[in-house]
């Protein structure tokens, strides 16, 4: 098995690797099942230990295609899913984190997230997550898309301190949070997950990123995920649904961008001068 995949520490203390797998749009075709547990499980071996899913993504079936690829290994992954806002009640919580753990085929999750802002108050979910982790059901929690104003009223509720990750969209083109979410969740020791590095695809057209990558012998996507990474207290889940997705991922924790690249990269994509919202995909 490969080794030296970089850690960040949550919160607690408890270190997990700083690029993990993304599901995204997995679980939505049985002809591509087999493919896509094959990637989860290369990513396993090559150190990304981190698995991403949610209880939305392909209906709960990406949740099932993780358990496919993980069975056997569960006391390697660091576990991550999501509950939909609608069932964020204190129940609902609870009966939606049953589901995970049935497609999922295991007796835990690691790391549970409210998985966007909805209507419902947010002493709901929070007693839902204790609930769950009084159980041993999770171990613990965080949210997902949530803006500054959104965290600020998380942390000023009882037990809202606990809050493990904010797991929000970053990349290249997406950098509003630069300027008040990410100072903010560093400031107050919350970790940020960045999802969507490579924007789905959609960076790999831009001229500067391939100029860029001629110069490392590396791909778009690679360079894309590394300026992502250079960012040592932030975990990236890129999705890879094959084995050469998979390859090239990893292979972006070996380069190391100079201040010349990230000068062209910042001429090419500004970073932001004044507060955005956020962003979602």
């Amino acid at each position: 098995m490969v080794s030296g995949v970089p850690k960040v520490s949550l919160p607690s203390g408890e270190a997990v690797p700083q690029l993990g797998q993304g599901t995204w749009a997995m679980g939505e075709s049985s002809r591509k099942r087999n493919e896509e547990v094959a990637a989860l499980r290369l990513g396993l071996d090559l150190g990304m230990t981190l698995i991403d899913t949610a209880e939305m993504y392909a209906n709960g079936g990406a949740e099932e295609v993780v358990a496919e690829a993980i069975e056997g290994r569960r006391e390697e992954v660091f576990l991550v899913t999501k509950v939909l806002p609608e069932n964020a009640t204190r129940a609902g919580t609870i009966a939606a984190c049953e589901r995970s753990l049935k497609r999922l085929r295991t007796d835990r999750i690691d790391l549970y997230l409210l998985h966007w802002r909805g209507r419902i108050g947010l002493e709901e979910t929070l007693a839902g997550f204790a609930a769950l982790i009084e159980a041993g059901a999770i171990r613990t929690w965080g949210v997902s898309n949530f803006d500054v104003g959104d965290m600020e009223e998380l942390l000023a509720l009882p037990g809202g301190d606990a809050c493990a990750t904010n797991q929000v969209l970053y990349n290249l083109r997406r950098r509003g949070i630069e300027y008040g979410l990410l100072p903010w969740c560093r400031g107050r020791g919350v970790p940020i997950m960045a999802y969507s590095p490579i924007e789905q695809g959609r960076l790999l057209r831009e001229r500067t990123l391939t100029s860029v990558a001629v110069r490392h012998r590396a791909t778009p996507a690679e360079i894309a995920l590394a300026w992502v990474l250079r960012q040592a207290d932030m975990t990236v889940v890129p999705k890879a649904a094959n084995v050469e997705h998979v390859r090239e991922n990893r292979a972006a924790l070996d380069i190391a961008l100079t201040d010349a690249d990230l000068a062209e990269l910042d001429h090419a994509f500004p970073p932001p001068r004044g507060p955005r919202p956020l962003e979602l995909l």
